[in-house]
């Protein structure tokens, strides 16, 4: 932490209860902590503030602690996360302005303006809020689903209290949610995926729609990998990763839906394309109508089949060493040595 910033810190620790008064008012004071539901002022008990110290000095106040998530931080993450502030400057600005210090130059300019809900933007500023999956409820979920290879995942990340509207007409609730960059083919972020976690991590949270994704799919996809050569591309985020759990060095592509895989973009370079489809009737079309596509550019198509509903339950069900083994003989054999660990042993 730098020293401005840690002096603020220090200054809003000295004033701890005033804080969580005012950017956490759906909380209240139980003995030396303030009790909220979040940093986001959620209503609830999980987290608490320390609002001074404990009996001989230790513990600091102002430090905070969410039981649900296990994070903890200081008076800043709760001034960043209760006002939604992306940029570190507006943190600094916003503490400055509440303990009514004069700002500096940098920190004068105007915060970010608001930007059309769903837009290409607005997934940006959602994934730039998020942070890595490793530690967190995301990586929980992902290993209940027998993922295991989770190297290499910059397009995957975690929020601890990403919003959910049920209806127009309800209010607005709070969970953890993976999320998931939708990039084009260069690489830019055009929108994202949100996968919203039970609070244990263990399942999908008990929502009617769990996954939603915004911002421009149409052409783009999730990427594990940088294509050039060959390619592997499918509908959902855990099935693309059980086929990582597999083959680690394959690159892989997510279109996170029968209808947007069908119309996925191939890089020009590409040369064989593998279409991991699910096994029904849908998952069949959509591969035979991707295949033509790529066979018109002059891509070898290639399809995977699972052996049961799809890869993630082939791997729940058998066993990576198992689904290796099923993949092998799918493969065309140079693909066999270049991305089955064990085929060049």
């Amino acid at each position: 932490m730098s020293t401005q910033a840690s002096d603020l810190a220090h200054r809003l620790a000295e004033r701890a209860e005033l804080v969580c008064r005012h950017y956490l008012s759906n909380g209240r004071r139980v003995g030396r902590y303030w009790v909220v539901g979040d940093a986001r002022n959620a209503p609830g008990r999980s987290m608490f503030v320390r609002l001074r110290p404990r009996k001989g000095g230790q513990g600091a106040a102002g430090k905070w602690t969410d039981a649900a998530t296990a994070e903890h931080g200081d008076l800043l993450d709760v001034i960043r996360e209760s006002c939604g502030l992306l940029e570190f400057r507006d943190v600094l600005a916003e503490a400055r302005r509440f303990l009514s210090l004069p700002q500096t130059e940098a920190e004068s300019k105007s915060p970010l303006p608001p930007v059309p809900i769903g837009s290409p933007e607005s997934a940006r500023r959602l994934f730039a809020m998020s942070k890595t999956i490793h530690g967190t409820l995301a990586e929980t979920y992902l290993r209940t689903r027998g993922i295991s290879a989770l190297h290499e995942l910059t397009s995957l990340r975690f929020h601890p209290r990403c919003y959910y509207r049920p209806h127009d007409d309800l209010p607005t609730e709070s969970w953890p949610a993976l999320i998931a960059s939708v990039t084009t083919l260069d690489g830019v972020i055009t929108g994202v995926h949100r996968t919203w976690l039970d609070r244990s991590g263990l399942s999908k949270a008990p929502l009617d729609t769990p996954r939603r994704a915004m911002g421009l799919l149409l052409g783009n996809a999730v990427r594990f990998g940088r294509a050039h050569d060959v390619l592997a591309a499918g509908e959902g985020i855990e099935t693309m990763l059980s086929l990582r759990s597999a083959l680690p060095t394959l690159p892989l592509a997510s279109a996170l839906s029968a209808n947007h895989l069908a119309a996925m973009l191939l890089p020009s370079s590409l040369r064989r394309l593998y279409i991991a489809h699910d096994a029904d009737a849908v998952g069949t079309a959509v591969a035979t109508a991707l295949a033509r596509r790529a066979e018109a550019a002059g891509i070898e198509a290639i399809p995977l089949s699972p052996r049961l509903d799809d890869f993630n339950e082939d791997l729940r069900t058998f066993g990576v060493d198992e689904l290796r083994a099923a993949l092998r003989i799918q493969l065309a054999p140079a693909d066999v040595v270049r991305f089955l660990p064990s085929a060049a042993a």
